[in-house]
């Protein structure tokens, strides 16, 4: 590698006497024995010699699922994040196979009890079969770390949009005409957003819906942006030690789909989903595998719509799933996905006839012949059942606390 001497801070140059290792053209060369980090080809280089060094011992990855590898022959499977393994296997002597192959070459730490992975705590309770996942002092350190002091008690991630009822006509939210806020204020805003986004995606997806809101506004946010932001934080405050409890099953992938029509402004709606592991044929209630709380780009014509375009994109983020689940050995039904709009059903069962419906987008009869290739099963049930909702809306306090449970174990505060 070369580097410009001009851009090397002069107490380097003196150390090294680096003056004397200058080209013509003013640069330094320099042998690069292991990696480097901030240098881009130096992941793939080590994921690459990775790959070579493993593929002899009989590992390689898997098809489609990107980071998930698994052995030609013994029943070791392990997801690889960066430097982070965490393994599954069934034979201590297929665990020590893998334990060898790596020695040859780098030196591993391990921590047999699996308690640590990615930034998770993971309680492993084998005699009861589940597991909790939780991320302990994330938001007191985030807090601490942002210098925000919180003072209020909040049971509610965003403020209760009480509904209209009895409206003929339903129209979207009037645009938000509140003072622009500062640069300073904005960046405190953006820096918020972005700690926040991985532990709600992974741990507390009760914050998704508010949170996705916020994250629409950042780039110009207003006071009542501000006042948003400070009522989430006072809400994870309140809230800071979220566990999600994954119970034993079948591995069977279940998805609640639902959506919101013109909730947004702009005349948008939003798209929700619920993706759990259950049972073939006892269904059990699960903790979130994956949870979708988005605005659809597309300006949705009819409620019907919107709850079918809800269910394209569920059907589109769980065919990474299906894979994933295929390739670690889990054998797949034709997912089922639960909607509480029978006219979405019946358009997307072919149980109705058209006529209205000329002006749905194209895209989402994509969903239709992925049902005839056996991908999916969309079947309704009344959306007192349907646990998408609560990602679609701006619920109540009373609401929040009431489904709060199905989503995030306990809370030991």
């Amino acid at each position: 590698m070369r580097i410009h001497i001009s851009l090397l801070p002069p107490e380097a140059i003196g150390q090294y006497n680096l003056n004397k290792l200058v080209d013509s053209q003013g640069y330094v060369y320099i042998q690069i024995n292991k990696g480097m980090y901030g240098l881009k080809q130096a992941g793939a280089i080590a994921h690459n010699n990775l790959k070579l060094r493993l593929k002899k011992h009989g590992y390689h990855p898997c098809r489609f699922t990107k980071g998930l590898w698994n052995h030609v022959s013994n029943s070791i499977k392990f997801i690889l994040v960066v430097d982070d393994f965490g393994i599954q296997y069934e034979k201590e002597e297929d665990l020590q196979h893998l334990f060898t192959s790596l020695r040859e070459k780098y030196t591993i730490s391990v921590d047999i009890s699996g308690k640590k992975f990615c930034g998770f705590t993971l309680n492993w309770d084998y005699k009861n079969n589940f597991v909790d996942i939780s991320m302990p002092s994330y938001i007191k350190n985030l807090l601490k770390q942002l210098n925000i002091k919180t003072t209020q008690t909040e049971h509610a991630p965003h403020k209760y949009n009480v509904p209209a009822y009895g409206q003929k006509i339903q129209l979207a939210p009037d645009e938000d005409t509140s003072a622009k806020l500062e640069q300073k204020e904005k960046h405190r805003i953006q820096q918020i957003v972005g700690s926040l986004l991985y532990y709600r995606r992974a741990i507390d997806p009760t914050i998704l819906v508010a949170l996705g809101s916020i994250a629409s506004q950042q780039n110009q946010p207003t006071k009542n942006t501000a006042e948003s932001v400070t009522k989430l934080l006072n809400y994870v405050a309140t809230h800071p030690n979220a566990v999600i409890r994954y119970k034993k099953s079948d591995m069977i992938l279940h998805v609640h789909s639902d959506a919101s029509y013109l909730s947004k402004p702009k005349a948008r709606s939003r798209a929700g989903g619920h993706f759990y592991l259950s049972n073939i044929n006892t269904p059990l209630s699960n903790g979130p595998i994956h949870t979708i709380s988005s605005i659809m780009r597309n300006v949705m014509s009819s409620a019907a719509e919107a709850e079918i375009g809800a269910i394209f994109i569920n059907c589109q983020d769980s065919e990474p799933i299906q894979n994933a689940l295929l390739e670690m050995g889990h054998e797949q039904p034709p997912t089922p996905i639960q909607t509480n709009n029978s006219t979405a059903d019946g358009f997307l069962n072919k149980t109705i006839k058209q006529k209205r419906t000329k002006a749905i987008y194209m895209q989402f009869y994509c969903v239709i012949n992925r049902i005839k290739q056996n991908h999916f099963c969309i079947f309704w049930k009344p959306g007192s059942e349907n646990l998408a909702d609560y990602f679609t809306k701006h619920h109540s306090p009373t609401h929040h606390k009431r489904m709060r449970p199905f989503f995030i174990h306990h809370n030991p505060t």
